[in-house]
């Protein structure tokens, strides 16, 4: 099967780095999907999962947004953050969501209410990947690209 290079970077590390079959990334505009020889491109990326199939699996890394683009057979990543599924702590990502929404409805004159909805947004998309997750039954350390270089 064709493959493609794909690189994910954080401020913090190269988080992945390998050959894939397939790439679904939340864009501005909606998911977008990407297949070996994609055309060139460039987009912003919103907070969302971002699926990768590698060796005919499936794997999720959640992103809070950033940059993408392809280019000769090469998809590279520059995200703001990125968090592997098995990293979520589902129960922490439910505290942060609460925790926003109740900012939010607060709305103190000092809030800067864009950063309290990306707040939120980045817990919302945390929780709802983690359900999903416990939901098929995936354990912890399943469905995380196995390949990372640091």
């Amino acid at each position: 099967m064709a493959t493609m290079l794909f690189e994910m970077v954080t401020v913090e590390k190269l988080l992945f780095s390998d050959q894939v079959e397939s790439i679904v990334a939340p864009g501005e505009a909606g998911e977008l999907g990407i297949l070996p020889h994609h055309a060139p491109l460039l987009s912003i990326l919103r907070a969302g999962e971002l699926r990768v199939t590698q060796d005919g699996q499936e794997q999720s890394i959640v992103i809070t947004g950033g940059f993408l683009e392809v280019l000769d057979n090469k998809v590279t990543v520059l995200a703001d953050a990125a968090e592997r599924i098995d990293e979520i702590d589902l129960e922490r990502a439910e505290i942060a969501v609460r925790r926003a929404e109740e900012r939010i409805a607060s709305r103190d004159a000092d809030m800067d209410l864009e950063r309290a909805l990306g707040s939120l947004r980045r817990a919302q998309v945390r929780v709802t990947v983690g359900r999903r997750r416990r939901s098929r039954g995936i354990p912890p350390s399943a469905g995380a690209p196995q390949r990372p270089t640091s």
